[in-house]
């Protein structure tokens, strides 16, 4: 089902409406414009079509308060008619598409050109010449079979390029092939409400079918379209659609719309499914974005049939050369945009516009505006930092090996050209024009090998081997990435702001004290104790006034305890009327949802929920809970021990706060107040004005709930205290509660010099006297700020806002923020890693997020920072293993072609250590699993260079050590091993045993060097640990295979002869000697070394460079409206060798450097957001390369 294109959706779907339509009192088609109405027209046109929404219940042959009857048969029918709730993902790209994507590498395809020239001269003999006139440094003859061998080195390229892109696109395969399963895994476990057959069910959101009846609650994520039936208080942030911030008050007779993909931000209530999947508002502007060209073609004309105009303009030249690119051009407004969009771009990157065109063809003129207005403000999200520095990193490296190869390639032809026909004084004969070709194709070859061997393309290729590793270990560990870079980010976490309830502590609520009718109970009461009358008010207060969805069910097993469903206070309270023997089923069988009168849901602000019934004899009555300092204050009576009401006084009250609410909350626990009030039945109070309405309450009873401590918690905290990560705690609970387990869980010590602030108090000291926030009081508290107690989320979002944009320290703090409400959004978003909890989250929480904690516990965060630092560590290692190869195959080749007019190392032979050294070694270092030595440093924080001065020490050491011995054997090795000399051999001579030991040797010193570049901290044993890493055991072995066959078997191909057991016992010795060497290194203090460099470090201004603030407002939109489908479709590593096409365009057309590199970095920056790329998209370069309308067909290649 999943491969259907959505053109193959609709078509089906359409089909099936027309046969179908009957069985329904209504079709797709008219349920699809009716969801296109807005406000009072769809009241108005429900009202002239259907009457009203029971109708449509009716016809739709579903109850409001039973539900679908949820019988398969029915079902099916229902999906065979109205479609299934899902949107069908684009198709992956097939292997052949990434191979081809692997070819556009630049330096690739100049391999390529130079083997099939070389190719082609080595079968093209002029007639009957010899042509050993030709050039000096022939040699001699050569026999009849070596020319015959002359096209064994072009195919021999040819085939190790074959090679190198095939292993290319499997890693790109296999990684999307990863990514999309983790999708589906989030998908599935995407579960929504609803009531079938009587009973309220969860289903997964895919289930869901058009009359079915779902329950919707605050900090849902609509999973379909759907009409308001029935409920209290319901607020919907529908910017996702219209692009409008404020939320939208729903009710039956003002606005009963409900799309998909839309946010619920306050109350609850219960829905009629009308429309799902492709036909849903979130599908139809999925349709419109995302699928294939011929899919466009067909809307377009049904578009103009349909009468709303929506014609696609053609995209300019550059969109349009890429056929799938002009599909993709999103319309924004009916502008055209080249923004690639996805339909795993998800939901509604783009909606603002897009929707707008297509539902409300009014407001598109004035949308169009504002939008703009909207991106102009939007908030840059920042290359991740390892990113950042990995891209400076490889500009570097490309740079100089350009220049080097370019170099070579130079000195090589003007040594030939002197020789031969200055110092020689050969003509220059036509016959002889093919063997100088040759040569000079030769030295091209050469220099180019220089390039490929000198430029890290291992690099991106370890990045995401090295995430895409470490997101599938996280798994196991509980973390569900959501973004890949946020796994990196939180090893650089400088602090971590995290909720209370439900990550630092179990989140299963138990009452354990409470305060009834005059008396402090220390334990649950026995009910004999408590007075009739104040015991009925008490259970009909916390049955009636509580989320029916809320229950407490009998346990899964023996012996357990019993299972909390719902908000988990309000089971605790429920588990209260339990324990007093009561029972609080029949009471709300009694009064159903159905008639309660008026509910004030909790929300943020009230810090309260207050439920209004009728009463038999027409009066009111209210029933109120919540925070009891809240509460309490708006009581002006309480309860005696006769459950008669007696006068509350302010001084009563404080006496109780500190004799009652005080020692409840020093002993950790969160004290509720339960109270009520009658209304006479006339006159109707106005329950609008809230304030009188929550006023002169009767205070019922005050109870202490107990959440108590995770366990593993305070390890946790102590860890990532040790890490050099501060722990903050950011709760809506009391501050003596919050303090106390701050306490419990080691966040404070009692007698350290620490903050604890309330909201108010916080708000008071960061706001100056026009109460606008300053950044300098903030520098003044947060650092010493340990715990925010009773704040809001604007608080939370100010405190992580604050502490990233502080400039207090030298380095920039990075944040890492917890959160689970609907209004933890912002925070999350701000901060540099979001984590969501996966059981207690809303959907809107886990929208903003990076990363899910699917078992919502603290101590999953710290196994987080682990894999974070392993996957900066495991760069680092390969990036230092990495450099040495890269400093000595160049200088080796460079010096060999000055000095001997032919590089020790042969084209092949390059690139098979080019194999090993950039594919291998980065599958090999890249999968260190991480250990807990790893959480004994400190953070490196945005500007520690990526290759620190150890690093640099061992690279140039080992270096050192590897051409000292490679020039030893090159000039002398002939007389050592009493073998004959391979210096300036031949064009098609046959390979000497010299050249092959050269060769033998360096393959040997960087397998061993590997080992050693298995620590980067200068530690001594490299050995340590090393077992635990299979793979890294086996590509060693396996490469030492390899390299054994190659040397014996390779032949003229490899440039190889093989080799005396003696010759071998030399090559290995030398290698084993890296091991030795690399203690040596060790013994070197680094603190002697001052004039080492350090490379690849960011510094603060570096980090967006103007250009591509102004480039990318389209990526950042999307980016910053996180939403759910395709986000977590990968990178690209670093656009790969984008970099060298920008370099060699530079050349071509002379431009200067900066500008080649400031475009470049322009370019890289589209591929930092995992977000917007879902497979490699398209960047389209600047068209230096070829004409500007004839790019072929992927010129972008690595974006």
């Amino acid at each position: 089902m999943g491969d259907m294109t959505n053109s193959d959706f609709y078509s089906k779907n359409q089909r099936n409406e027309s046969s179908h339509g009957g069985e329904f009192g209504c079709t797709m088609e008219e349920l699809r414009s009716l969801m296109e109405l807005r406000g009072t027209e769809a009241v108005v046109k429900i009202k002239e079509t259907y009457g009203d929404t029971e109708a449509i219940c009716r016809r739709l042959k579903t109850s409001p308060t039973e539900g679908l009857p949820g019988t398969a048969p029915d079902l099916e029918k229902r999906k065979q008619i109205f479609g299934q709730n899902f949107i069908p993902p684009k198709k992956p790209k097939t292997f052949l598409q990434l191979v081809w994507e692997a070819l556009q590498d630049v330096t690739l395809i100049i391999l390529e050109i130079a083997a099939i020239i070389s190719l082609g001269l080595s079968f093209y003999h002029p007639p009957g010449e010899s042509n050993e006139g030709c050039a000096t440094a022939q040699g001699g003859a050569e026999d009849e079979g070596e020319a015959e061998a002359g096209w064994i080195e072009g195919a021999a390229i040819l085939l190790s390029v074959i090679c190198v892109v095939l292993v290319t696109a499997f890693n790109d395969w296999s990684k999307e092939k990863q990514f999309r399963g983790l999708q589906s895994r989030i998908e599935q476990e995407q579960k929504f409400t609803v009531v079938r057959a009587s009973q309220v069910v969860q289903i997964p959101v895919a289930e869901i079918v058009v009359g079915d009846i779902a329950q919707i609650k605050y900090g849902d994520l609509l999973p379909a379209d759907g009409l308001f039936i029935q409920g209290n208080d319901l607020k919907i942030d529908e910017s996702s659609l219209t692009g409008e911030s404020d939320q939208v008050r729903k009710s039956v007779d003002k606005d009963p719309m409900l799309l998909s993909g839309t946010h619920v931000m306050e109350g609850s209530g219960r829905m009629v499914v009308t429309a799902v999947g492709v036909n849903s508002q979130t599908g139809i502007i999925f349709t419109l974005l995302g699928a294939g060209g011929e899919e466009e073609e067909k809307k377009d004309k049904k578009g103009v049939k349909k009468g709303d105009g929506l014609q696609l303009p053609a995209a300019d030249g550059a969109a349009a050369s890429n056929a799938a690119d002009s599909a993709n051009a999103s319309l924004v407004n009916g502008k055209m945009q080249d923004g690639n969009v996805d339909s795993s771009q998800s939901k509604a990157k783009q909606q603002d516009g897009a929707a707008a065109m297509e539902m409300q063809p009014l407001k598109s003129a004035e949308g169009g505006d504002a939008d703009d207005k909207k991106k102009a403000n939007m908030h840059k999200k920042e290359k991740s930092v390892l990113q950042g520095k990995l891209t400076k990193l490889a500009v570097q490296i490309g740079k100089a090996g350009l220049v080097m190869s370019a170099i070579t390639v130079i000195i090589l032809v003007l040594y030939f050209t002197v020789d031969t026909f200055v110092v020689n004084k050969k003509p220059w004969l036509p016959e002889c024009t093919p063997v100088y070709v040759q040569y000079f194709v030769k030295f091209f070859i050469i220099g180019v090998t220089v390039l490929v061997v000198a430029v890290p393309e291992g690099l991106p290729l370890a990045v995401t081997i090295s995430l895409a590793y470490s997101v599938k270990k996280m798994m196991k560990d509980n973390n569900l990435v959501r973004h890949l870079d946020a796994c990196e980010t939180m090893g650089n976490a400088t602090a971590i702001c995290s909720d209370k309830t439900g990550t630092l502590t179990t989140n299963r609520m138990t009452v354990v004290q409470a305060y009834v009718g005059d008396v402090h109970y220390k334990e649950i009461p026995d009910p004999s104790s408590i007075n009739a009358k104040t015991m009925e008010l008490l259970v009909n207060a916390i049955a009636i006034n509580s989320a029916y969805t809320t229950k407490i069910l009998p346990p899964e097993k023996e012996g357990a305890l019993p299972r909390q469903v719902g908000n988990k206070t309000e089971c605790g309270l429920l588990g209260f009327v339990l324990d007093l023997k009561q029972d609080y089923e029949p009471v709300r069988n009694q009064m159903p949802e159905e008639k309660l009168y008026k509910v004030y849901t909790f929300n943020s602000v009230r810090k309260s929920m207050s439920t209004v019934v009728k009463m038999p004899d027409e009066s009111f009555r209210m029933y109120s809970k919540g925070a009891s300092e809240i509460v309490l204050k708006k009581c002006c009576k309480i309860l005696n021990g006769a459950g008669e009401p007696r006068v509350f006084r302010p001084r009563d009250r404080d006496e109780m706060v500190k004799k009652v609410i005080e020692p409840m909350a020093c002993d950790g626990l969160r004290t509720i107040c339960v109270a009520y009030r009658d209304f006479p039945s006339s006159p109707e109070p106005d329950w609008d004005s809230e304030n009188d309405i929550l006023n002169d309450l009767t205070c019922i009873c005050v109870v202490g709930i107990e959440d108590p401590v995770r366990p593993e918690v305070p390890e946790a905290i102590r860890k990532c205290q040790r890490a050099g990560i501060t722990v903050r705690m950011v709760t809506g609970d009391n501050i003596n509660t919050a303090r106390a387990i701050a306490i419990k869980c080691g966040i404070i010590h009692p007698g350290e010099d620490f903050l604890c602030l309330e909201g108010k108090e916080f708000n008071r000291r960061i706001r100056n006297e026009k109460g606008e926030i300053e950044q300098e009081r903030i520098d003044k508290i947060w650092p010493k700020l340990r715990v925010l107690a009773r704040s809001s989320p604007t608080d939370k979002h100010t405190l992580v806002k604050g502490i990233i944009d502080s400039t207090h320290t030298e380095q920039r703090q990075v944040v890492a923020v917890t959160g689970d409400g609907t209004n933890d959004g912002p925070a999350l978003k701000k901060a540099d890693v979001g984590f969501a909890m996966g059981i207690a989250g809303t959907d809107v929480a886990k929208e903003a997020s990076d990363i899910i904690l699917t078992d919502d516990n603290f101590s999953s965060i710290v196994k987080a920072v682990m894999w974070g630092r392993n996957v900066y560590d495991s760069i680092s290692k390969f990036l230092q293993f990495q450099l040495t190869v890269n400093v000595v195959a160049v200088i080796v080749a460079f010096t060999g072609a000055c000095i001997t007019q032919d590089s020790p190392l042969k084209a092949v032979q390059m690139l098979w250590v080019n194999l090993i050294m950039d594919t291998f070694a980065s599958l090999a270092l890249a999968t260190e699993p991480p250990t807990e030595t790893l959480l004994l440093r400190k953070p490196y924080g945005r500007n520690k260079p990526l290759i620190s001065r150890t690093m640099m020490k061992n690279i140039l050491g080992h270096a050192v050590y590897q051409l000292t011995l490679i020039f030893t054997l090159l000039f002398v090795g002939e007389k050592m091993f009493q073998i004959d000399s391979g210096r300036n051999a031949p064009l098609h001579s046959p390979p000497s045993e010299h050249y092959t030991i050269i060769f033998n040797t360096f393959v040997m010193m960087q397998l061993f060097n590997e080992i050693n570049a298995r620590k980067i901290h200068g530690e001594r044993n490299v050995f340590d640990g090393i077992f635990r890493n299979p793979i890294f055991c086996t590509i060693v072995l396996g490469t030492f295979a390899i390299q054994i066959v190659i040397v014996q078997f390779g032949g003229k191909p490899f440039s190889c002869s093989p080799l005396q057991l003696d010759q071998w016992m030399w090559c290995i010795f030398i290698g084993l000697g890296e091991l030795v060497w690399g203690q040596v290194i060790a013994t070197i203090p680094t603190s002697r070394l001052k004039f080492l460099k350090e490379a690849g470090r960011l510094t603060q201004k570096e980090e967006i460079p103007e250009e591509e603030l102004n480039e990318d407002v389209e990526e950042i939109d999307h980016a910053e409206r996180e939403l759910r489908r395709g986000q977590i479709l990968w990178f690209r590593g670093l656009n790969r060798i984008q970099t060298q096409i920008e370099v060699v365009n530079t050349f071509k057309s002379g431009a200067s450097f900066q500008g080649a590199l400031r475009r470049q970095s322009s370019v890289t920056s589209q591929s930092q957001d995992v977000a917007n790329l879902s497979s490699p998209s398209r960047v389209s370069l600047p068209n230096a390369l070829s004409s500007p309308t004839s790019l072929p067909p992927a010129a972008a290649g690595q974006g």
